[in-house]
């Protein structure tokens, strides 16, 4: 994979998680759809859409895959869509990936990998624009929700480092998505009082399955492999800037001066740790 390659597909993974925010969140505001249902819908037709394919390119079904990391994909999507009930799109995702870099940098350092002093400072920024989001006040997200969030947010980074060494990530990702249905028929099972069917969230569900999850997971296990722990978290900090710019053009939410500060505060920290690495490389 050439670095042009790396950089596109890259971008197309972190385009499909912001896609999956935008999705979930409609179809849980705008329809009758239940959070359960989104779920199930969703890993399901991630299942089959990844199964497909690789069926598709190699004439055979998924063999690969563990039950550990079906099991951290599962409670990444129930968490994500239960949060969603009351979060808005741009919220969530920051939350979400705020988790998700936390985890991803944790795991990182306790396997070596170490910060330089520009790079330590543009994270801390950016986890102080997460800190200060969630902080009691009027514009607050609601707690039960934003710690389902950063529970899912958990679930995706541990999920991510596993796969970060996977040769078949197609394959892969198709036989963890398998290995959630029967988790999906559970919770639906435990929740069956609150089940609420709606064709138009169906569909939305069904887009959120086949596209921004089965094939951006593929895309973005592809590209993980190539990327340090330290670096693959920080570049999805830049997911929650898409959506919450995204939710505010697409779907009227309304912006409040708490998140465009945190959204501005993550992005120089972002921009810290990029631009601190090229300059090093440049040398």
């Amino acid at each position: 994979m050439t670095q042009n390659q790396l950089v596109v597909r890259t971008a197309l993974a972190l385009l499909a998680f912001a896609g999956n925010s935008l999705l979930c969140r409609l179809a849980l505001r705008s329809t009758t759809l239940d959070p359960a249902s989104f779920t199930s819908i969703r890993l399901l037709s991630a299942a089959v859409t990844l199964s497909a394919l690789v069926y598709l390119q190699r004439k055979e079904r998924p063999t690969k895959g563990d039950w550990p990391s079906g099991l951290a994909l599962f409670a990444y999507a129930a968490a994500f869509s239960l949060a969603y009930v009351n979060l808005t799109a741009g919220t969530g995702a920051l939350l979400l990936f705020g988790a998700v870099q936390i985890t991803m940098i944790s795991a990182g350092y306790v396997r070596g990998e170490r910060l330089s002093s520009f790079q330590i400072l543009g994270l801390a920024m950016a986890c102080a624009g997460l800190i200060w989001l969630v902080l009691p006040g009027l514009s607050a997200p609601p707690l039960q929700s934003s710690v389902l969030m950063v529970l899912a947010g958990v679930a995706w980074g541990i999920y991510s480092l596993r796969g970060g060494g996977a040769t078949d990530p197609l394959n892969v990702t198709a036989g963890n998505f398998l290995r959630t249905v029967p988790m999906t028929a559970a919770l639906s099972a435990v929740m069956l009082s609150s089940l609420s069917f709606n064709s138009s969230g169906a569909l939305l569900a069904i887009a959120s399955g086949a596209v921004t999850s089965g094939l951006g997971y593929a895309i973005w296990y592809g590209v993980l492999p190539r990327l340090k722990a330290a670096n693959a978290a920080t570049l999805q900090l830049s997911v929650p800037v898409i959506a919450a710019v995204a939710a505010i053009l697409l779907l009227g939410e309304q912006p409040n001066l708490r998140l465009a500060m945190a959204s501005v505060t993550i992005i120089f920290g972002i921009w810290l740790v990029i631009n601190f690495k090229a300059a090093v490389a440049a040398k």
